[in-house]
């Protein structure tokens, strides 16, 4: 090997191993910072890509996962008005048998007719009270063929956004006035308490009774309608949340660090970077043998 002041090779070595020893350290020390493996496409362009896309897909079910959330909570206020209306409907139906009684006298009569009149403006404030944020299930006509456009809720079911969930409007104010008459008039209700006897009383009290078995048999197909849906929804949000931490973990696996394996590259790095150094130096030192041939 010559001896020469000009080059040193082994200096040049000794600076390229310390140059990529500082350059591991930077990438493993930026790992630790961030958590990330690929933490940019200049790391990993075929996995950054994807992940990014993967991230894309959960922005789009959140957003599904908030649709159904809506959804859930419309039909959930929907549930509960026609539950408390089927209640009052079976009470209705009591105090109208209780009415046919030929022994009752007039004005326990009219005392229970008061009752069945203040019922039936319950129901009405039950159904024009089932609103969440502006959406109504059971106040209106009900869904009009072939498709209505009002009334109902929809929400989306996949990210594709082609595919949605409806839960159509119940219709009870029609069905109400059907049954019961319109606000603020109760012709069948006061048939039975201006009954003059106990044979006119029965045969109002029958009227009224066969209008609200017929409401009260539309409430329970409502009811199971408005159950089913809600079942459905429930469904579909654990699906959602399942899918929602599957590609999460997926994401996970492409782009995050292991900070066990990165912490044991550090520490060898170091011990790496402290030899390197000494390398440098002892071979910075080199050209200094040189002179001892000019003494």
């Amino acid at each position: 090997m010559a001896f020469s002041v000009n080059t040193n090779a082994g200096a040049m070595a000794a600076l390229q191993s310390l140059n990529a020893t500082n350059k591991g350290m930077n990438t493993v020390q930026s790992r630790i910072n961030t958590g990330f493996n690929v933490a940019s496409t200049k790391d990993d362009s075929a996995k950054y890509t994807v992940a990014q896309t993967l991230r894309g897909d959960l922005g789009k079910l959140s957003a599904v996962t908030t649709s159904l959330n809506n959804a859930k909570s419309v039909t959930d206020v929907a549930v509960a008005g026609a539950e408390q209306i089927s209640d009052i409907v079976n009470q209705m139906k009591s105090k109208t048998l209780e009415t046919s009684d030929a022994g009752l006298d007039a004005e326990s009569r009219k005392a229970i007719a008061k009752d069945l009149s203040a019922l039936k403006k319950q129901i009405n404030t039950i159904i024009d009270g089932s609103d969440f944020n502006g959406t109504n299930l059971l106040k209106g006509a009900g869904e009009v063929a072939p498709v209505a456009t009002d009334g109902r809720v929809s929400a989306l079911q996949s990210i594709s956004g082609t595919e949605t969930l409806q839960v159509g409007n119940q219709g009870f104010t029609t069905k109400a006035t059907t049954a019961l008459g319109a606000a603020g008039t109760d012709t069948d209700i006061d048939a039975i308490a201006a009954a003059a006897d106990g044979a006119t009383a029965k045969t109002a009290a029958d009227t009224f009774s066969g209008k609200l078995d017929t409401f009260f048999d539309e409430v329970k197909t409502s009811l199971s309608e408005l159950g089913s849906a809600s079942r459905q929804i429930d469904g579909q949000l654990s699906f959602n949340s399942k899918l929602t931490d599957v590609v999460t973990a997926g994401v996970g696996n492409l782009v995050d660090a292991d900070l066990a394996k990165e912490s044991a590259k550090l520490q060898a790095l170091q011990v790496q970077q402290q030899l390197g150094t000494q390398a440098l130096s002892i071979a910075n030192q080199a050209p200094q043998t040189i002179l001892s041939l000019f003494r």
